[in-house]
């Protein structure tokens, strides 16, 4: 998808709505920004992912992970 939009006098671009739809990107989502061949590269964050990267074994593992720690910090409390 090809689009054209202006630059506002401070630098804003607006997204348009149809290429924000098709990258999935919502208010509030962190994007990051880079240039490469003089083109600029702009790339949604999924901070989901890094979290369940970090973590090892399933996503079951992970909550119950998750699930035991927080007994115990009640047990602590």
């Amino acid at each position: 998808m090809e689009v054209r939009v202006k630059v506002n006098k401070k630098g804003i671009i607006v997204v348009p709505k149809a290429i924000r739809e098709e990258v999935r990107i919502n208010e509030g989502d962190i994007v990051k920004m880079r240039v490469e061949g003089g083109k600029i590269i702009i790339e949604k964050i999924d901070l989901w992912d890094k979290v369940w990267k970090c973590c090892k074994g399933s996503t079951e593992d992970a909550e119950r992970e998750l699930d035991e720690e927080e007994e115990e910090f009640w047990k602590r409390a």
